[in-house]
């Protein structure tokens, strides 16, 4: 089960279970989803060496709500791509 959020301002509503996303719009969100990846992969490169380096306080506390925030955000873009893929014709 995926946990794509539902209470998006604008948002079309979710199709039911079973129904089918139009290929066109699967595609974009696709691209989009891919290219959200290609960006979080530099932050989450640029984490891991600043946690090589030795943070002083309050630094080291910002790097962990990073990392948090970075997990998050890799999380939600791997949802929406499954959803995608659960969600368009085969």
């Amino acid at each position: 089960m995926t946990n794509i959020p539902t209470n998006i301002p604008n948002a079309s509503p979710l199709p039911a279970p079973g129904d089918k996303i139009p290929e066109e719009f699967a595609l974009e969100v696709r691209k989009l989803a891919h290219d959200l990846g290609n960006a979080l992969e530099i932050i989450v490169q640029t984490s891991y060496l600043l946690s090589t380096a030795e943070l002083k306080q309050p630094a080291s506390d910002w790097l962990r709500m990073l990392d948090s925030g970075v997990q998050k955000a890799l999380d939600i873009n791997l949802s929406l791509r499954s959803y995608i893929k659960n969600h368009t014709a085969e």
